[in-house]
């Protein structure tokens, strides 16, 4: 543990930031998660459509914020949506 107040302070808000992080990666993981299932399990498209929604949002916030970066979210949602595409295509 450091000695300096100021560092002190840092330290202590460097990691509850990590645990935010930490905590929005995993939403962000379980978002997505839930977007494949929904595909994968050809549910209605009213559902499908809402999880992928719901899963870009998540996507789109946390690349906001600098915890993924922008490209990262961008390639899941991209994956997200060609898997879609391609099961409703043949559907």
């Amino acid at each position: 543990m450091p000695n300096i107040k100021s560092v002190k302070k840092d330290v202590i808000k460097s990691r509850k930031n990590h645990e935010r992080n930490i905590a929005a990666k995993s939403a962000c993981k379980t978002f997505v998660k839930k977007a494949r299932v929904a595909v994968e399990a050809h549910g209605t498209p009213e559902q499908v459509a809402e999880a992928i929604r719901l899963a870009c949002k998540t996507l789109d916030k946390t690349a906001e914020r600098g915890i993924i970066h922008k490209r990262q979210a961008a390639r899941r949602k991209s994956r997200i949506m060609k898997q879609a595409n391609k099961l409703t295509a043949q559907a």
